[in-house]
């Protein structure tokens, strides 16, 4: 089973990036489950999404503790050492950034990714939504999903002309990570 804990800010779309890998995964041919962990708080409040894979029946119903794939939209929030410091050995942490982070101290096994979504966002939709990005690097980092699948749910989430801009923005995510 793969698991992915998601790390944002209310209004990033942590919860629709959850949601929409866990879609792409059932259409790619496996069994998935997607949830969110938040209160009531606002836009700008910490929000955590979780995602499940798996090729057969997931029965496990708790949130993500110690993740295969973690993402993280915000890097402000990692000066959470709750965040970073509970991964397995040979965890990815996907981080969205437009500078190195090579301050950021990782247990020994852990893989760090970096790839500026905000600012692909910004070329791509005209709008700092970065979800669809992360859904594309995720894609291509992992081989789990297939762009096909991403297409699909997509589609079915979105308006035409909102779906395509998302489309053109998941495969920019894609081919950015595939290429570093």
């Amino acid at each position: 089973m793969i698991e992915i804990r998601i790390h944002g800010r209310g209004g990033q779309g942590s919860v629709t990036l959850a949601e929409l890998i866990a879609e792409a995964a059932y259409y790619s041919g496996q069994q998935s489950q997607a949830f969110p962990n938040f209160g009531v708080e606002r836009r700008g409040a910490p929000v955590t999404a979780y995602v499940r894979i798996d090729d057969k029946f997931i029965r496990l119903r708790s949130q993500v503790y110690c993740p295969d794939y973690a993402i993280i939209q915000d890097p402000t929030l990692l000066s959470d050492e709750k965040i970073l410091g509970d991964l397995k050995s040979g965890s990815t942490v996907l981080v969205n950034s437009s500078r190195p982070l090579a301050d950021l101290k990782l247990a020994k096994g852990v893989r760090l990714k970096i790839i500026n979504a905000s600012g692909l966002a910004m070329e791509v939709i005209g709008k700092p939504i970065i979800n669809t990005i992360f859904l594309g690097a995720f894609a291509g980092l992992t081989g789990i999903i297939k762009m096909s699948a991403i297409e699909k749910a997509l589609k079915q989430r979105f308006e035409r002309e909102i779906a395509e801009k998302n489309i053109l923005a998941a495969k920019r995510g894609l081919e950015v990570i595939i290429n570093n």
